[in-house]
Protein backbone atom coordinates (compact mmCIF):
# COMPACT_ATOMS: atom_id res chain seq x y z
CA UNK A 1 0.00 0.00 0.00
CA UNK A 2 1.62 3.54 -0.88
CA UNK A 3 1.73 6.24 1.26
CA UNK A 4 -1.44 7.81 -0.77
CA UNK A 5 -4.15 5.21 -0.30
CA UNK A 6 -2.48 4.34 3.74
CA UNK A 7 -3.51 8.13 4.20
CA UNK A 8 -7.19 7.70 3.12
CA UNK A 9 -7.44 4.50 4.96
CA UNK A 10 -6.24 6.29 7.66
CA UNK A 11 -8.56 9.19 7.72
CA UNK A 12 -11.33 6.77 6.49
CA UNK A 13 -10.43 4.66 9.69
CA UNK A 14 -10.84 7.50 12.22
CA UNK A 15 -14.34 8.65 10.97
CA UNK A 16 -15.70 5.48 10.65
CA UNK A 17 -15.01 5.00 14.34
CA UNK A 18 -17.95 6.96 15.02
CA UNK A 19 -19.84 4.15 13.54
CA UNK A 20 -18.29 2.18 16.32
CA UNK A 21 -19.32 4.48 19.08
CA UNK A 22 -22.66 4.72 17.50
CA UNK A 23 -23.32 0.72 17.16
CA UNK A 24 -22.40 1.22 21.30
CA UNK A 25 -24.67 3.59 21.90
CA UNK A 26 -27.59 2.18 19.85
CA UNK A 27 -27.14 -1.10 21.05
CA UNK A 28 -26.01 -0.77 24.54
CA UNK A 29 -29.61 0.22 25.26
CA UNK A 30 -30.85 -3.52 24.52
CA UNK A 31 -29.26 -5.16 28.42
CA UNK A 32 -31.11 -2.64 30.01
CA UNK A 33 -34.66 -2.60 29.37
CA UNK A 34 -35.95 -5.06 31.97
CA UNK A 35 -33.62 -2.94 34.75
CA UNK A 36 -35.02 0.50 33.93
CA UNK A 37 -39.05 -1.28 33.25
CA UNK A 38 -38.36 -2.56 36.70
CA UNK A 39 -36.75 0.49 38.63
CA UNK A 40 -38.72 3.10 37.08
CA UNK A 41 -42.06 0.76 36.32
CA UNK A 42 -42.79 1.65 32.55
CA UNK A 43 -45.39 0.71 30.09
CA UNK A 44 -44.50 -0.69 26.59
CA UNK A 45 -44.56 2.36 25.12
CA UNK A 46 -42.46 4.45 27.37
CA UNK A 47 -40.11 1.47 27.25
CA UNK A 48 -40.31 2.16 23.21
CA UNK A 49 -39.40 5.70 24.06
CA UNK A 50 -36.36 5.50 25.97
CA UNK A 51 -35.27 2.65 23.01
CA UNK A 52 -36.21 5.72 20.44
CA UNK A 53 -35.29 8.94 22.33
CA UNK A 54 -32.17 9.09 20.14
CA UNK A 55 -34.42 8.21 16.73
CA UNK A 56 -36.27 11.86 17.88
CA UNK A 57 -32.94 13.52 18.72
CA UNK A 58 -31.60 12.77 15.13
CA UNK A 59 -34.69 14.07 13.19
CA UNK A 60 -33.84 17.33 14.70
CA UNK A 61 -30.04 16.86 14.12
CA UNK A 62 -29.59 15.62 10.41
CA UNK A 63 -30.92 18.55 8.69
CA UNK A 64 -28.59 21.11 10.54
CA UNK A 65 -25.78 18.56 9.64
CA UNK A 66 -26.55 19.52 6.49
CA UNK A 67 -26.46 22.85 7.11
CA UNK A 68 -23.33 23.30 8.95
CA UNK A 69 -21.22 20.69 7.42
CA UNK A 70 -21.85 22.68 4.44
CA UNK A 71 -21.09 26.25 6.39
CA UNK A 72 -18.60 24.97 8.66
CA UNK A 73 -16.63 21.67 7.05
CA UNK A 74 -16.85 18.16 7.96
CA UNK A 75 -14.17 18.08 10.10
CA UNK A 76 -15.61 20.77 12.77
CA UNK A 77 -19.31 19.43 12.58
CA UNK A 78 -17.89 15.34 13.54
CA UNK A 79 -15.84 17.22 16.34
CA UNK A 80 -19.13 18.83 17.52
CA UNK A 81 -21.15 15.03 17.25
CA UNK A 82 -18.40 13.34 19.10
CA UNK A 83 -18.44 15.91 21.79
CA UNK A 84 -22.15 15.00 22.10
CA UNK A 85 -22.02 11.55 22.01
CA UNK A 86 -19.37 12.02 25.40
CA UNK A 87 -22.04 13.95 26.88
CA UNK A 88 -25.09 11.81 25.91
CA UNK A 89 -22.95 8.58 27.92
CA UNK A 90 -22.25 10.56 30.51
CA UNK A 91 -25.39 11.46 31.42
CA UNK A 92 -27.77 8.62 30.25
CA UNK A 93 -25.12 6.46 33.00
CA UNK A 94 -26.24 8.74 35.57
CA UNK A 95 -29.83 9.81 34.91
CA UNK A 96 -32.06 9.02 37.71
CA UNK A 97 -35.54 9.21 36.24
CA UNK A 98 -37.34 8.16 33.29
CA UNK A 99 -37.01 11.76 31.83
CA UNK A 100 -33.77 12.44 32.35
CA UNK A 101 -32.98 9.24 30.43
CA UNK A 102 -34.53 10.08 27.37
CA UNK A 103 -33.37 13.58 27.55
CA UNK A 104 -29.89 12.26 27.42
CA UNK A 105 -30.71 9.71 24.88
CA UNK A 106 -32.20 12.44 22.96
CA UNK A 107 -29.00 14.03 23.29
CA UNK A 108 -27.06 10.95 21.74
CA UNK A 109 -29.56 11.15 18.62
CA UNK A 110 -28.20 14.62 18.16
CA UNK A 111 -24.71 12.52 17.30
CA UNK A 112 -26.26 9.90 15.39
CA UNK A 113 -25.67 12.15 12.04
CA UNK A 114 -22.44 10.76 12.44
CA UNK A 115 -23.31 8.31 10.27
CA UNK A 116 -24.69 10.42 7.62
CA UNK A 117 -21.58 13.14 7.53
CA UNK A 118 -19.10 9.69 7.39
CA UNK A 119 -19.97 8.54 4.46
CA UNK A 120 -20.15 11.65 3.19
CA UNK A 121 -16.69 12.37 4.36
CA UNK A 122 -15.06 9.24 3.16
CA UNK A 123 -16.58 9.14 0.08
CA UNK A 124 -14.92 12.50 -0.82
CA UNK A 125 -11.83 11.44 0.74
CA UNK A 126 -11.34 8.22 -1.31
CA UNK A 127 -9.77 7.26 -4.73
CA UNK A 128 -12.96 6.08 -6.92
CA UNK A 129 -11.85 2.09 -6.65
CA UNK A 130 -11.33 2.47 -2.63
CA UNK A 131 -14.64 4.21 -2.34
CA UNK A 132 -17.36 1.04 -1.79
CA UNK A 133 -14.66 -0.49 0.55
CA UNK A 134 -14.17 2.53 2.70
CA UNK A 135 -17.34 3.68 3.08
CA UNK A 136 -17.80 0.56 3.88
CA UNK A 137 -16.17 0.51 6.91
CA UNK A 138 -18.39 3.04 8.46
CA UNK A 139 -20.91 -0.16 8.48
CA UNK A 140 -18.39 -2.83 9.87
CA UNK A 141 -17.69 -0.47 13.13
CA UNK A 142 -21.27 0.16 13.51
CA UNK A 143 -21.67 -3.46 13.73
CA UNK A 144 -18.48 -4.06 15.77
CA UNK A 145 -19.78 -1.45 17.90
CA UNK A 146 -23.45 -4.00 18.29
CA UNK A 147 -20.86 -7.18 18.90
CA UNK A 148 -19.33 -4.99 21.75
CA UNK A 149 -22.77 -3.62 23.30
CA UNK A 150 -23.73 -7.06 23.30
CA UNK A 151 -20.07 -8.41 24.85
CA UNK A 152 -20.20 -5.74 26.97
CA UNK A 153 -24.26 -6.19 28.86
CA UNK A 154 -22.97 -10.06 29.23
CA UNK A 155 -19.91 -9.34 31.05
CA UNK A 156 -21.79 -7.15 33.30
CA UNK A 157 -25.09 -8.93 33.87
CA UNK A 158 -22.62 -11.61 34.42
CA UNK A 159 -20.74 -9.99 36.89
CA UNK A 160 -23.45 -8.06 38.74
CA UNK A 161 -24.54 -11.41 39.75
CA UNK A 162 -21.53 -13.10 40.97
CA UNK A 163 -21.81 -11.39 44.72
CA UNK A 164 -18.16 -10.65 44.55
CA UNK A 165 -17.11 -8.47 47.15
CA UNK A 166 -15.76 -5.42 44.62
CA UNK A 167 -18.85 -5.94 42.50
CA UNK A 168 -21.04 -4.85 45.50
CA UNK A 169 -18.21 -2.09 46.44
CA UNK A 170 -18.96 -0.18 43.05
CA UNK A 171 -22.80 -0.72 43.34
CA UNK A 172 -22.43 -2.78 40.20
CA UNK A 173 -25.24 -5.73 41.08
CA UNK A 174 -27.17 -2.71 42.00
CA UNK A 175 -26.61 -0.23 39.16
CA UNK A 176 -26.83 -2.92 36.99
CA UNK A 177 -27.65 -0.83 34.08
CA UNK A 178 -25.62 2.59 34.55
CA UNK A 179 -22.83 0.83 34.04
CA UNK A 180 -24.07 -0.93 30.67
CA UNK A 181 -25.12 3.07 29.61
CA UNK A 182 -21.58 4.46 30.89
CA UNK A 183 -19.05 1.93 28.88
CA UNK A 184 -19.84 4.43 25.65
CA UNK A 185 -17.59 6.72 27.81
CA UNK A 186 -13.95 6.40 26.85
CA UNK A 187 -14.67 5.23 22.90
CA UNK A 188 -16.08 8.26 22.87
CA UNK A 189 -13.41 10.36 24.13
CA UNK A 190 -11.05 8.22 22.24
CA UNK A 191 -12.86 8.91 18.80
CA UNK A 192 -12.99 13.13 20.03
CA UNK A 193 -9.62 13.09 20.25
CA UNK A 194 -8.49 11.29 17.16
CA UNK A 195 -10.67 13.18 15.01
CA UNK A 196 -8.20 16.42 15.40
CA UNK A 197 -5.69 14.76 13.46
CA UNK A 198 -7.97 14.06 10.16
CA UNK A 199 -7.61 17.08 7.46
CA UNK A 200 -10.81 18.97 5.95
CA UNK A 201 -12.53 17.21 2.96
CA UNK A 202 -10.91 18.77 -0.26
CA UNK A 203 -14.29 18.20 -1.77
CA UNK A 204 -15.85 20.89 0.63
CA UNK A 205 -12.69 22.92 0.67
CA UNK A 206 -13.24 23.01 -3.38
CA UNK A 207 -16.64 24.12 -3.26
CA UNK A 208 -15.92 27.14 -1.14
CA UNK A 209 -13.51 28.36 -3.84
CA UNK A 210 -10.32 27.68 -1.64
CA UNK A 211 -8.74 25.78 -4.22
CA UNK A 212 -5.22 26.18 -3.01
CA UNK A 213 -6.20 24.11 0.84
CA UNK A 214 -7.66 21.31 -1.63
CA UNK A 215 -4.70 20.81 -3.20
CA UNK A 216 -2.89 20.24 -0.21
CA UNK A 217 -5.20 18.03 1.10
CA UNK A 218 -5.32 15.72 -2.10
CA UNK A 219 -1.16 15.73 -1.80
CA UNK A 220 -1.74 13.36 1.41
CA UNK A 221 -4.14 11.10 -0.90
CA UNK A 222 -3.10 11.74 -4.39
CA UNK A 223 -0.10 11.76 -6.96
CA UNK A 224 1.14 15.26 -7.43
CA UNK A 225 0.36 14.85 -11.26
CA UNK A 226 -3.67 13.98 -10.54
CA UNK A 227 -4.37 16.72 -8.23
CA UNK A 228 -5.10 19.55 -11.10
CA UNK A 229 -7.24 17.00 -12.59
CA UNK A 230 -8.95 16.29 -9.26
CA UNK A 231 -9.68 19.51 -8.71
CA UNK A 232 -11.53 20.35 -12.29
CA UNK A 233 -13.45 17.44 -11.94
CA UNK A 234 -14.91 18.63 -8.39
CA UNK A 235 -15.50 22.32 -10.11
CA UNK A 236 -17.50 20.49 -13.19
CA UNK A 237 -19.46 18.63 -10.89
CA UNK A 238 -20.59 21.47 -8.69
CA UNK A 239 -21.11 24.02 -11.80
CA UNK A 240 -23.13 21.25 -13.46
CA UNK A 241 -26.13 20.75 -11.01
CA UNK A 242 -26.59 24.21 -9.56
CA UNK A 243 -25.36 27.85 -10.69
CA UNK A 244 -22.56 28.93 -8.75
CA UNK A 245 -24.63 32.68 -7.50
CA UNK A 246 -26.84 29.42 -5.50
CA UNK A 247 -24.64 26.97 -4.63
CA UNK A 248 -24.98 28.52 -0.88
CA UNK A 249 -28.73 28.64 -1.01
CA UNK A 250 -30.15 25.73 1.06
CA UNK A 251 -33.81 26.23 -0.55
CA UNK A 252 -32.21 26.08 -4.48
CA UNK A 253 -30.14 22.63 -3.22
CA UNK A 254 -33.90 21.49 -1.98
CA UNK A 255 -35.49 22.51 -5.07
CA UNK A 256 -33.07 21.09 -7.11
CA UNK A 257 -32.95 17.72 -5.72
CA UNK A 258 -36.61 17.14 -5.76
CA UNK A 259 -37.15 18.42 -9.81
CA UNK A 260 -37.59 15.99 -12.35
CA UNK A 261 -33.80 16.10 -13.57
CA UNK A 262 -32.64 14.12 -10.14
CA UNK A 263 -36.37 12.38 -10.10
CA UNK A 264 -34.45 8.26 -10.68
CA UNK A 265 -31.78 9.37 -7.85
CA UNK A 266 -34.55 10.62 -5.53
CA UNK A 267 -36.67 6.98 -5.90
CA UNK A 268 -33.41 4.87 -5.32
CA UNK A 269 -32.22 6.71 -2.21
CA UNK A 270 -35.72 7.03 -1.08
CA UNK A 271 -36.58 3.40 -1.15
CA UNK A 272 -33.29 2.46 0.44
CA UNK A 273 -33.59 4.63 2.90
CA UNK A 274 -36.76 3.05 4.13
CA UNK A 275 -36.71 -0.83 3.11
CA UNK A 276 -33.26 -0.49 5.62
CA UNK A 277 -35.24 0.21 8.40
CA UNK A 278 -38.62 -1.17 8.05
CA UNK A 279 -37.13 -4.68 7.44
CA UNK A 280 -36.76 -4.39 11.40
CA UNK A 281 -33.29 -4.38 11.83
CA UNK A 282 -33.44 -1.55 14.87
CA UNK A 283 -36.30 -3.76 16.71
CA UNK A 284 -33.71 -7.00 16.89
CA UNK A 285 -30.66 -5.36 17.35
CA UNK A 286 -32.22 -2.83 19.80
CA UNK A 287 -34.55 -5.42 21.80
CA UNK A 288 -31.99 -8.56 20.82
CA UNK A 289 -32.72 -10.06 24.67
CA UNK A 290 -36.19 -8.80 24.37
CA UNK A 291 -36.72 -10.76 21.38
CA UNK A 292 -34.77 -13.79 22.31
CA UNK A 293 -36.07 -14.34 25.07
CA UNK A 294 -39.53 -15.18 23.26
CA UNK A 295 -37.92 -18.33 22.81
CA UNK A 296 -38.38 -19.55 25.81
CA UNK A 297 -34.21 -19.24 26.87
CA UNK A 298 -34.03 -17.33 29.85
CA UNK A 299 -32.21 -13.88 30.76
CA UNK A 300 -28.39 -15.31 30.43
CA UNK A 301 -29.17 -17.61 27.22
CA UNK A 302 -30.73 -14.28 25.54
CA UNK A 303 -27.77 -12.15 26.26
CA UNK A 304 -25.64 -14.88 24.82
CA UNK A 305 -27.74 -15.12 21.73
CA UNK A 306 -27.39 -10.99 21.16
CA UNK A 307 -23.63 -11.75 21.36
CA UNK A 308 -23.86 -14.38 18.11
CA UNK A 309 -25.73 -11.58 16.34
CA UNK A 310 -23.30 -9.15 16.51
CA UNK A 311 -20.47 -11.71 15.23
CA UNK A 312 -22.78 -12.71 12.31
CA UNK A 313 -22.69 -9.39 11.79
CA UNK A 314 -19.71 -8.60 11.70
CA UNK A 315 -18.90 -11.69 9.89
CA UNK A 316 -20.94 -10.65 6.86
CA UNK A 317 -20.53 -7.06 6.89
CA UNK A 318 -16.80 -7.97 6.43
CA UNK A 319 -17.38 -10.94 3.66
CA UNK A 320 -20.05 -7.89 1.96
CA UNK A 321 -17.20 -5.69 2.37
CA UNK A 322 -14.73 -7.84 0.48
CA UNK A 323 -17.05 -8.64 -2.29
CA UNK A 324 -18.91 -5.00 -2.80
CA UNK A 325 -16.55 -4.20 -5.14
CA UNK A 326 -16.25 -7.10 -7.15
CA UNK A 327 -20.23 -8.32 -7.40
CA UNK A 328 -21.45 -4.46 -7.48
CA UNK A 329 -23.98 -2.94 -5.43
CA UNK A 330 -27.31 -3.81 -7.46
CA UNK A 331 -27.08 -7.81 -7.07
CA UNK A 332 -26.08 -7.29 -3.38
CA UNK A 333 -28.63 -5.02 -2.95
CA UNK A 334 -31.37 -6.66 -4.41
CA UNK A 335 -30.42 -9.97 -3.99
CA UNK A 336 -29.69 -9.41 -0.34
CA UNK A 337 -33.09 -7.77 -0.30
CA UNK A 338 -34.39 -11.17 -1.18
CA UNK A 339 -32.43 -13.18 1.34
CA UNK A 340 -34.38 -10.74 3.64
CA UNK A 341 -37.90 -11.32 3.12
CA UNK A 342 -37.54 -14.98 3.22
CA UNK A 343 -35.28 -14.89 6.73
CA UNK A 344 -37.97 -12.80 7.98
CA UNK A 345 -40.99 -15.17 7.25
CA UNK A 346 -39.10 -17.92 8.77
CA UNK A 347 -38.93 -16.14 11.63
CA UNK A 348 -43.14 -15.52 11.50
CA UNK A 349 -43.62 -19.31 10.32
CA UNK A 350 -41.50 -20.30 13.40
CA UNK A 351 -43.51 -18.11 15.84
CA UNK A 352 -47.03 -19.08 14.21
CA UNK A 353 -46.30 -22.91 15.39
CA UNK A 354 -45.80 -22.18 18.98
CA UNK A 355 -48.08 -22.73 22.03
CA UNK A 356 -48.26 -22.04 25.15
CA UNK A 357 -49.70 -24.31 28.49
CA UNK A 358 -48.57 -23.69 32.10
CA UNK A 359 -48.66 -26.76 33.69
CA UNK A 360 -49.13 -27.91 37.64
CA UNK A 361 -45.10 -28.70 37.02
CA UNK A 362 -44.35 -25.01 36.04
CA UNK A 363 -46.77 -23.89 38.80
CA UNK A 364 -44.36 -25.54 41.88
CA UNK A 365 -41.48 -24.26 39.60
CA UNK A 366 -42.65 -20.80 40.15
CA UNK A 367 -43.84 -20.85 43.29
CA UNK A 368 -40.41 -22.42 44.37
CA UNK A 369 -38.52 -19.54 42.47
CA UNK A 370 -40.82 -17.25 44.17
CA UNK A 371 -41.63 -15.15 40.86
CA UNK A 372 -44.62 -14.58 41.40
CA UNK A 373 -48.03 -15.62 43.88
CA UNK A 374 -49.35 -18.51 41.92
CA UNK A 375 -52.87 -18.78 43.45
CA UNK A 376 -53.64 -16.41 40.25
CA UNK A 377 -52.25 -18.41 37.89
CA UNK A 378 -53.88 -21.26 38.93
CA UNK A 379 -56.71 -20.55 36.39
CA UNK A 380 -54.77 -20.57 33.20
CA UNK A 381 -53.69 -24.39 34.29
CA UNK A 382 -53.67 -26.71 31.42
CA UNK A 383 -55.05 -23.84 28.86
CA UNK A 384 -53.99 -23.88 25.67
CA UNK A 385 -52.87 -20.65 23.90
CA UNK A 386 -51.90 -20.66 20.12
CA UNK A 387 -50.05 -16.94 20.52
CA UNK A 388 -47.57 -14.93 22.72
CA UNK A 389 -50.70 -12.16 22.15
CA UNK A 390 -53.18 -14.24 23.65
CA UNK A 391 -51.01 -15.94 26.78
CA UNK A 392 -49.87 -12.37 27.80
CA UNK A 393 -53.55 -10.73 27.60
CA UNK A 394 -54.02 -13.69 29.71
CA UNK A 395 -51.76 -13.18 32.16
CA UNK A 396 -52.70 -9.25 32.31
CA UNK A 397 -56.07 -10.76 33.64
CA UNK A 398 -55.33 -12.84 35.80
CA UNK A 399 -51.92 -11.20 37.70
CA UNK A 400 -52.09 -7.66 36.37
CA UNK A 401 -49.80 -5.44 34.08
CA UNK A 402 -47.37 -4.46 35.91
CA UNK A 403 -46.43 -8.01 37.26
CA UNK A 404 -47.12 -9.53 33.20
CA UNK A 405 -44.55 -6.70 32.31
CA UNK A 406 -41.73 -8.12 34.71
CA UNK A 407 -42.40 -10.96 34.94
CA UNK A 408 -43.98 -12.88 31.24
CA UNK A 409 -40.79 -13.31 30.10
CA UNK A 410 -39.89 -16.02 32.66
CA UNK A 411 -43.26 -17.37 32.12
CA UNK A 412 -43.18 -17.31 28.18
CA UNK A 413 -39.87 -19.62 29.03
CA UNK A 414 -41.95 -22.30 30.55
CA UNK A 415 -45.28 -22.07 28.86
CA UNK A 416 -43.81 -22.12 25.91
CA UNK A 417 -43.65 -25.07 23.30
CA UNK A 418 -41.81 -23.25 20.49
CA UNK A 419 -39.39 -23.93 17.19
CA UNK A 420 -36.52 -22.26 18.80
CA UNK A 421 -34.06 -23.39 16.33
CA UNK A 422 -35.90 -22.45 13.02
CA UNK A 423 -36.70 -18.82 14.93
CA UNK A 424 -33.20 -18.39 15.92
CA UNK A 425 -32.09 -19.82 12.20
CA UNK A 426 -34.26 -17.07 11.00
CA UNK A 427 -32.69 -14.23 12.79
CA UNK A 428 -29.53 -14.70 12.23
CA UNK A 429 -30.14 -15.45 8.68
CA UNK A 430 -31.64 -11.66 8.64
CA UNK A 431 -28.92 -10.80 10.61
CA UNK A 432 -26.53 -11.90 7.63
CA UNK A 433 -28.59 -10.71 4.97
CA UNK A 434 -28.97 -7.24 6.24
CA UNK A 435 -25.54 -6.84 7.15
CA UNK A 436 -24.22 -8.10 3.83
CA UNK A 437 -26.32 -6.55 1.59
CA UNK A 438 -28.80 -3.03 2.66
CA UNK A 439 -26.80 -2.43 5.40
CA UNK A 440 -23.35 -1.27 4.00
CA UNK A 441 -24.73 -0.33 0.83
CA UNK A 442 -26.98 2.20 1.55
CA UNK A 443 -24.43 4.28 3.05
CA UNK A 444 -22.12 3.60 0.32
CA UNK A 445 -24.56 4.75 -2.66
CA UNK A 446 -25.54 8.11 -0.57
CA UNK A 447 -22.08 8.77 -1.16
CA UNK A 448 -21.82 7.88 -4.87
CA UNK A 449 -25.32 8.99 -6.61
CA UNK A 450 -25.58 12.73 -5.18
CA UNK A 451 -23.56 15.08 -6.86
CA UNK A 452 -21.15 17.39 -5.08
CA UNK A 453 -22.95 20.48 -4.12
CA UNK A 454 -26.15 18.64 -3.47
CA UNK A 455 -24.56 15.74 -1.22
CA UNK A 456 -23.90 18.21 1.99
CA UNK A 457 -28.47 18.44 1.78
CA UNK A 458 -29.09 15.10 0.07
CA UNK A 459 -27.38 12.91 2.53
CA UNK A 460 -28.56 13.94 5.24
CA UNK A 461 -32.23 14.01 3.87
CA UNK A 462 -32.30 10.78 3.26
CA UNK A 463 -30.78 9.81 6.53
CA UNK A 464 -33.29 11.75 7.82
CA UNK A 465 -35.97 9.78 6.05
CA UNK A 466 -34.15 6.25 7.53
CA UNK A 467 -34.19 8.01 10.77
CA UNK A 468 -37.64 8.74 10.58
CA UNK A 469 -38.43 4.77 9.39
CA UNK A 470 -36.05 3.64 12.43
CA UNK A 471 -37.70 5.78 14.89
CA UNK A 472 -41.21 4.42 14.07
CA UNK A 473 -39.68 1.18 14.34
CA UNK A 474 -37.77 1.37 17.46
CA UNK A 475 -40.79 3.12 19.17
CA UNK A 476 -43.99 0.86 18.74
CA UNK A 477 -41.83 -2.24 18.60
CA UNK A 478 -42.40 -3.30 22.48
CA UNK A 479 -46.28 -2.24 21.69
CA UNK A 480 -46.45 -4.49 18.26
CA UNK A 481 -44.89 -6.86 20.28
CA UNK A 482 -47.08 -6.56 23.07
CA UNK A 483 -50.45 -6.13 21.18
CA UNK A 484 -49.76 -7.66 17.65
CA UNK A 485 -47.46 -10.68 18.58
CA UNK A 486 -44.44 -11.66 17.16
CA UNK A 487 -45.70 -13.43 14.37
CA UNK A 488 -48.02 -10.40 12.53
CA UNK A 489 -44.67 -8.08 13.36
CA UNK A 490 -42.29 -10.47 10.93
CA UNK A 491 -44.58 -11.25 8.46
CA UNK A 492 -45.27 -7.04 8.10
CA UNK A 493 -41.79 -6.74 8.02
CA UNK A 494 -41.32 -9.61 5.59
CA UNK A 495 -44.00 -7.82 3.22
CA UNK A 496 -42.63 -4.54 3.18
CA UNK A 497 -38.93 -5.35 2.57
CA UNK A 498 -40.62 -7.07 -0.35
CA UNK A 499 -42.12 -4.10 -1.51
CA UNK A 500 -38.33 -2.49 -1.83
CA UNK A 501 -36.91 -5.23 -3.54
CA UNK A 502 -39.78 -4.96 -6.64
CA UNK A 503 -38.75 -1.06 -6.58
CA UNK A 504 -35.54 -1.16 -6.57
CA UNK A 505 -34.80 -4.30 -9.02
CA UNK A 506 -36.48 -1.47 -11.90
CA UNK A 507 -34.64 1.61 -11.18
CA UNK A 508 -31.57 0.71 -9.02
CA UNK A 509 -28.09 0.87 -11.40
CA UNK A 510 -24.99 -0.83 -11.01
CA UNK A 511 -22.15 2.16 -9.69
CA UNK A 512 -19.31 0.09 -9.35
CA UNK A 513 -15.73 1.63 -10.28
CA UNK A 514 -17.42 4.50 -11.70
CA UNK A 515 -16.88 8.00 -10.88
CA UNK A 516 -19.33 10.05 -8.97
CA UNK A 517 -19.55 12.52 -12.29
CA UNK A 518 -20.24 8.74 -14.81
CA UNK A 519 -23.09 7.75 -12.25
CA UNK A 520 -24.65 11.19 -12.73
CA UNK A 521 -24.83 10.84 -16.26
CA UNK A 522 -26.98 7.97 -16.40
CA UNK A 523 -28.83 8.75 -13.37
CA UNK A 524 -29.79 12.23 -14.05
CA UNK A 525 -32.18 13.50 -17.18
CA UNK A 526 -31.16 16.12 -19.47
Amino acid sequence: MNSYKRNAFTYATIVALGGFVFGLDAAVISGTTKFITQEFNLTALQIGTAVSAPGFGVLFALPLAGIFSNKFGRKKVLIGIAAIYLMSAVLSALATNFYGLVAARFLGGLAFSSLSLASMYIGEIAPPEWRGKLVSMNQINIVVGLSTAYFVNYLILQLAGSGAGWVQSIGLDVNTWRFMLGSEILPALLWLILLFFIPESPSWLVYKGRNTEAAVVLEKIYDKAEIPAQIEEMKESIASSISSEDKQSIGSQLKEMFSSRYSKIVIIGATIAIAQQVSGINAILFYAPTVFEQLGGGTDTAFMQSIYTGLVGIFFTVLGLLLIDKIGRRPITIWGLAWTALSLFICAYGFSQARYTLTPEHITEIKQENLIDTSKLQSLVGVEFDSDTAFKAALVKTIGEKDTRDYSSALIQKAGVISAGLILFGILSFIAAFHFSIGPVMWVLFSEIFPISLRGIAIPTFAFVTSISSLLVQFFFPWQLENMGATTVFASYAIMVLIGFIILYFYLIETKNMSIEEIQQKLIKE
